[in-house]
C-alpha cells in the first residue's frame, strides 16, 4: 500500500483529528513521508485541518 493510502486509511479509522507524528506512529511510517503525503492529500482535497497541525479525513 502506498504511503498516501496508508495515511488516509489511518485518518479515516481515527475518531479524532491526528497530528502527523501520531499518524506516522499508528501507520508505522516515517514522519517525513507522512508530511509529504499530507501535502498531496490536502491538494487533492481528501483531508482537512480542523485545527492547526491536526488532520482529519473528509
Amino acid at each position: 500500500m502506498e504511503v498516501k493510502e496508508l495515511v488516509l486509511k489511518t485518518l479515516k479509522e481515527s475518531s479524532e483529528p491526528l497530528r502527523p507524528g501520531d499518524i506516522a506512529q499508528k501507520a508505522n511510517l516515517d514522519k517525513k513521508e507522512v508530511d509529504k503525503a499530507i501535502k498531496e492529500l490536502k491538494k487533492e482535497d481528501l483531508i482537512m485541518s480542523p485545527k492547526r497541525c491536526y488532520y482529519a479525513a473528509k
